[in-house]
């Protein structure tokens, strides 16, 4: 069954109004038609199985079947602070973190990204950004469509991280693989998790210090934890940690 993203406000008593770019997707590309069945997700955790009912040139009308709370979410809602990888590694680590369960991805410009987007450049990089999460989250039947945020200096990426219940930053001169087992053990459904991830080349240790500085010296009062004795590159250590933390909660 295929299924689309709708605005709350297209939910209408018993039916839904898909409109903007999906009507020409399911009309011209999928050539569906009425009477045929789709999953509609209204990103804030509700999910209705719908039927075609009208189609017109700008909207389609469907008419609810059934209703339901989203069951694919994560019961944490986790934050990955991904530093700029070179190329297109970054599209690839929101499509594959997105599928995952992450909530929201803040890129971050650190000491060691190589790349560095003009301003000019920016928005439109976003717009892509975006697209590709909500491409993965309907292939992943995700019930939101995780947010990819402005890219962010570290330092505005630590202020928006200390608001978070718990913050990690896989470092890999930290060897103590115990206390890091402890740490992910520990995490409880219902909380917020931040990740932070370097670049290729890693975060300078300084970088890693100021993390770990408590919240009122301006850190993030993040905790250093290993991912093992293999190094892993910026685009497979996000995914590795992903995939412990929230396969662990899966219930």
């Amino acid at each position: 069954m295929y299924h689309f993203f709708i605005r709350p406000e297209n939910v209408l008593n018993d039916f839904i109004v898909i409109d903007g770019t999906d009507v020409n997707h399911i009309r011209n590309v999928l050539r569906m038609k009425p009477g045929e069945e789709l999953l509609l997700s209204d990103g804030e955790g509700h999910d209705y199985t719908c039927r075609i009912d009208t189609m017109l040139h700008d909207e389609i009308r469907c008419g609810i079947l059934s209703a339901s709370s989203t069951g694919t979410e994560p019961s944490v809602k986790v934050y990955l602070f991904q530093g700029l990888p070179k190329s297109d590694k970054l599209e690839h680590i929101i499509q594959k973190s997105v599928e995952l369960g992450v909530h929201e991805i803040i890129p971050v410009q650190t000491a060691r990204s190589i790349v560095k987007y003009a301003p000019q450049k920016l928005g439109s990089k976003q717009e892509r950004w975006q697209k590709i999460s909500e491409s993965a989250a309907k292939q992943s039947r995700r019930g939101i469509i995780p947010r990819v945020m402005p890219v962010m200096n570290f330092e505005e990426a630590l202020a928006c991280a200390a608001g978070l219940d718990l913050v990690l930053i896989p470092y890999e001169n930290y060897k103590d693989i115990k206390t890091t087992k402890q740490i992910l053990a520990g995490i409880r459904p219902g909380s917020t998790l931040g990740i932070f991830v370097g670049p290729e080349g890693g975060f300078e240790q300084k970088e890693v210090e100021r993390a770990c500085a408590p919240k009122e010296k301006h850190g993030a009062d993040a905790r250093q934890i290993s991912l093992g004795a293999r190094i892993l590159r910026t685009e497979t250590a996000p995914l590795m940690l992903l995939s412990v933390i929230l396969f662990g909660l899966e219930e």
